[in-house]
C-alpha cells in the first residue's frame, strides 16, 4: 500500500480523484492501491523556549541568547488529531513507501519533512512534483517522480530559513522589549520592511514642496509649454512678452518611431502587485485567491518567482491561448496574434513556471458559480495577462515640436498610436473592472498636426501662465512596498544573483499581515487607494533597532544564501553560525536610547520609582513590577503575610510603600487563628535580592 500525502485536505482530495482513491475514511481517502491523507499546513513546528527549559518562561536579560544546542519540535495543539492520524498512517504495517505531496517549494518540503521526523518513520519516500492541480498533470507527475533524498538541499534551506527566523525573532524580541518596557516584535525580514515604510515617511516629513511656473503657448494647430521656471516675475514676464507676438515660429520637428513589448507573465509578486492596484486586494488576499483557483484547477501552481515557461509547454500555448480568449466575454471578439517563443525561455525557470490559465480555464461557464467575485477578479487578470503576455507588440509615432516665440522655446509632443497590440486586450481588461485610471489615460497623448513643416509661422497665439509645486515621494501601497522588498538590497548583489531582494513570493504577504497585526503598520484610505502607514509604535520600534536589524541588504544577502543552499552551494552549519554570531552581537550592546521615555511611554501609571533600579512600578494582574525586565523587584498582592489578608495590596498603598519603605495595612488576618490584625508593613530584601513585606507591630 502506498501513502499519499497532500498540504492540506482540498489538494489530497483532487490527487485521490485522480489516481482513482474514491472511499472515503476517517482522514483519508482509500482506493486503487493507494492511500490519500493530508496536513493542515504546519502541523510540527520548532518548540518555544520554555519547551528547552522552564526557566525561559520569564523573559529575562541573563538568559539571553537562547541558542538551542539541539533543535526541539512540537506538533501544534490545534492540529494534533491530525498529526496523530498521519503517524498512524505513515507506520502501518500495510504501507510499504510513501509520497511526498506537498506544495513543490520550500514551504511545503519543511511541512512533510518534519511530520515525517517527529512520526519516527523510515519508509522509503518518493517526491510528488507538479505546478498543476489538472488530473493529466497529477498522472504525468506520479510516472516522473524522484527520490526524496533528491530534494534534501531545498529541505535543508527551509528548515535553516525556519531556524534562523526563530534565533533572531526569539532573542531579538525579548532583548529589545526588556531593554524598553513593552512588548516589541521584532523579525529577520519582518523589521527591515517596517524600516523602509518608516524611511519612506521620513522623506515625505522633509520634503519641502517649491513652486514652479511654466508658460503655456496656444496657436491654432498646437499647444506647447515653456521648460519650468522658478521665478514668478520671470515667467510672468515672458508671457507678456509672447502675448505681444503675432506669430509662433516652428523651430524643430522630430518625429521617432517606438514599439513596445508586451508585459511578462505573472509571477506571484507581479500579480499581487497589479490586484492591489487595480482591484484594491491585499497580498494575502490575492495569495489566497490565487491559492483557492489552484486547488480547482483553474490556475498553475501560484507561490512561484518566476515570469517565463519551458520549452516543453510550448506546442500546447496557441490553442490554450485561443481557448482561453473565447472563455472571456471581454477577449472573445478580439483577434489575437500569438508569439509564444517571448515567453519560452528554460533558464529563468528554477521550481516552477509563471502562473498561467490551465486547460480547465474554457469549461469557466460550469463552474463559475462557484468562484467568489475576488477569485474571478483575479482569474480574469491572469488570464487577460497571459494573452497579452504572447500578443504583438504595440507600435506609435512619438512627436516632438519645437516653437520659438519671444525668443524662447516652447515644446510640445505627441503620440500616435500605430498598432495597439497588447494593448487591445489590457484596455478591454480593464474595461471590464469599471476602473481605467489617469496614468493610462494620460499616455493617450494628443497627436501632433501632420500638416506642420519647420519654419511653419503658427498665428493665433495666446500665452498664459500655469502654476505647479513639486511633490512629495508617495506613501507605500501595497503594490510599492512588494516591489521594495523584491529589489531591496540588488544594488549590492552580482547581477547574476538568482535570489534578491527580502522574504520569497510565498512569504512577503504573511509579513505584511503580521506587522498589521501586530500594530506596527496599519491601512489608510479607501480599497483602491489604501497605503500603508507606520503606527507610532512602528515609528519607535525603527528609530531605537541597530542597522544590522533594519538594513535590507543585510537581509537580501541571508535570502541570497539560503538560494545558494538549494542549489548545494551553501552549507547549512555556515549559515547558521553565521546567524548565531549576529545574534550574539545584536544581545551585546545593552544601551538604551536617550528618548525611550517619550519613544515608549509606561503603558500603566506609574505607582513610584523601583528601589532597586530607578526605573517605573507599575501594577500588573497578580502583583506590582518593576517596568525593567532586567530587574527583580516585585510586589505580589496575594503572597507571604498578604495570603491571608481581607484584601489584597492596593495601587494606592504601593504608592505609600515606595515612597516612604512602609505602610499601614489593616484586614491582615492569621493563618492559624484567623483573627484579623492590622501591622506596619516594612520593604525588606531577602538574601537573593529579591523583595519581601515584614510587619512591626511598633
Amino acid at each position: 500500500m502506498e501513502l499519499i500525502i497532500a498540504e492540506k485536505p482540498s489538494v489530497g482530495r483532487a490527487i485521490a480523484s485522480a489516481l482513482g482513491a474514491n472511499e472515503r475514511k476517517d482522514g483519508y481517502l482509500e482506493g486503487n492501491g493507494r492511500i490519500v491523507s493530508w496536513c493542515v499546513g504546519h502541523l510540527v513546528e520548532l518548540a518555544l523556549p520554555a519547551e528547552y527549559d522552564a526557566r525561559y518562561q520569564r523573559w529575562r536579560y541573563q538568559d539571553l541568547p537562547i541558542l538551542p544546542e539541539k533543535w526541539q519540535y512540537t506538533v501544534n495543539p490545534e492540529t494534533q488529531k491530525q498529526f496523530e492520524k498521519l503517524c498512524a498512517l505513515m507506520n502501518a504495517p500495510d504501507v510499504t513507501n510513501i509520497i511526498c505531496a506537498t506544495d513543490a517549494g520550500r514551504e511545503g518540503e519543511l511541512i512533510f519533512r518534519l511530520v515525517y521526523e517527529k512520526a519516527g518513520c523510515q519508509k522509503p519516500v518518493r517526491r510528488l512534483w507538479i505546478s498543476s492541480m489538472e488530473e493529466s498533470t497529477i498522472q504525468r507527475g506520479i510516472c516522473l517522480m524522484k527520490n526524496l533524498g533528491a530534494y534534501d538541499h531545498l529541505y535543508q534551506a527551509a528548515l535553516c530559513r525556519a531556524q534562523a527566523d526563530w534565533l533572531v525573532g526569539m532573542n531579538a524580541t525579548r532583548f529589545y522589549s526588556l531593554l524598553y518596557g513593552p512588548t516589541l516584535p521584532i523579525g529577520r525580514v519582518m523589521t527591515p520592511t517596517l524600516a523602509m515604510i518608516v524611511q519612506r515617511e521620513e522623506e515625505i516629513r522633509r520634503f519641502k514642496s517649491t513652486p514652479f511656473f511654466t508658460v503655456k503657448l496656444e496657436t491654432a494647430s498646437v499647444t506647447a509649454r515653456s521648460e519650468r521656471i522658478a521665478d514668478l516675475n520671470e515667467t510672468r514676464t515672458l508671457m507678456k512678452r509672447c502675448n505681444r507676438e503675432q506669430y509662433a515660429v516652428v523651430k524643430q520637428i522630430q518625429q521617432k518611431h517606438h514599439t513596445e513589448n508586451p508585459p511578462l507573465l505573472y509571477d506571484l509578486t507581479s500579480l499581487q502587485r497589479d490586484a492591489n492596484k487595480l482591484c484594491g486586494y491585499t497580498a494575502q488576499q490575492t495569495l489566497d485567491y490565487a491559492q483557492s483557483l489552484y486547488e480547482k484547477k483553474l490556475l498553475t501552481y501560484p507561490r512561484t518567482d518566476s515570469r517565463y515557461l519551458t520549452l516543453d509547454m510550448r506546442d500546447g500555448l496557441d490553442e490554450l491561448a485561443d481557448r482561453v480568449r473565447h472563455a472571456l466575454p471581454f477577449a472573445a471578439a478580439l483577434e489575437l496574434h500569438a508569439h509564444p517563443d517571448r515567453v519560452i525561455d528554460d533558464s529563468k525557470v528554477s521550481d516552477h513556471h509563471a502562473i498561467i490559465p490551465t486547460a480547465a480555464m474554457p469549461d469557466l461557464t460550469q463552474t463559475i458559480h462557484a468562484l467568489t467575485s475576488g477569485e474571478l477578479d483575479l482569474l480574469h487578470l491572469v488570464c487577460a495577462r497571459f494573452l497579452c503576455a504572447l500578443d504583438d507588440p504595440l507600435a506609435y509615432d512619438e512627436t516632438t515640436v519645437t516653437l520659438l516665440c519671444g525668443e524662447h522655446e516652447f515644446t510640445a509632443r505627441g503620440k500616435r498610436m500605430t498598432h495597439m497590440g497588447w494593448q487591445r486586450i489590457w484596455y478591454a481588461f480593464r474595461g471590464s473592472l469599471g476602473n481605467r485610471l489617469a496614468d493610462e489615460e494620460a499616455c493617450q497623448e494628443e497627436a501632433i498636426p501632420t500638416e506642420l513643416a519647420e519654419n511653419m509661422r503658427l498665428p493665433s497665439l495666446k500665452a498664459s501662465l500655469e502654476e505647479g509645486k513639486t511633490t512629495p515621494p508617495a506613501h507605500h501601497t501595497e503594490a510599492t512596498i512588494l516591489h521594495a522588498m523584491e529589489i531591496a538590497g540588488a544594488q549590492d548583489m552580482p547581477e547574476d544573483a538568482e535570489q534578491k531582494g527580502i522574504g520569497t513570493p510565498a512569504t512577503r504577504a504573511t509579513i505584511l499581515e503580521k506587522l498589521i497585526e501586530t500594530k506596527l503598520l496599519e491601512r489608510v484610505g479607501e480599497k483602491r487607494r489604501k497605503v500603508l502607514l507606520p503606527t507610532p509604535k512602528g515609528k519607535a520600534l525603527a528609530s531605537i533597532l541597530p542597522e544590522q536589524l533594519l538594513s535590507p541588504t543585510l537581509t537580501a544577502i541571508w535570502e541570497q544564501r539560503l538560494k545558494k543552499m538549494e542549489q548545494g552551494q551553501e552549507k547549512p552549519e555556515d549559515f547558521m553560525r553565521d546567524i548565531q554570531t549576529f545574534v550574539k552581537e545584536l544581545i551585546a550592546d545593552t544601551r538604551r536610547a536617550k528618548n525611550a521615555e517619550q519613544l515608549f511611554p509606561p503603558l500603566r501609571e506609574k505607582l513610584g520609582a523601583c528601589p532597586k533600579c530607578g526605573a517605573a512600578v507599575t501594577e500588573r494582574a497578580k502583583g506590582f513590577l518593576c517596568e525593567n525586565r532586567t530587574c527583580n523587584f516585585a510586589i505580589w498582592k496575594n503572597s507571604g503575610i498578604l495570603s491571608c489578608a481581607e484584601k489584597p495590596l492596593t495601587s494606592g498603598e504601593v504608592k505609600e510603600l515606595l515612597a516612604t519603605g512602609q505602610v499601614r495595612k489593616t484586614g491582615l488576618c492569621s493563618a492559624k487563628t484567623s483573627v484579623p490584625y492590622q501591622a506596619v508593613l516594612r520593604l525588606n530584601y531577602g538574601q537573593d535580592g529579591k523583595p519581601f513585606l515584614r510587619p512591626s507591630f511598633d
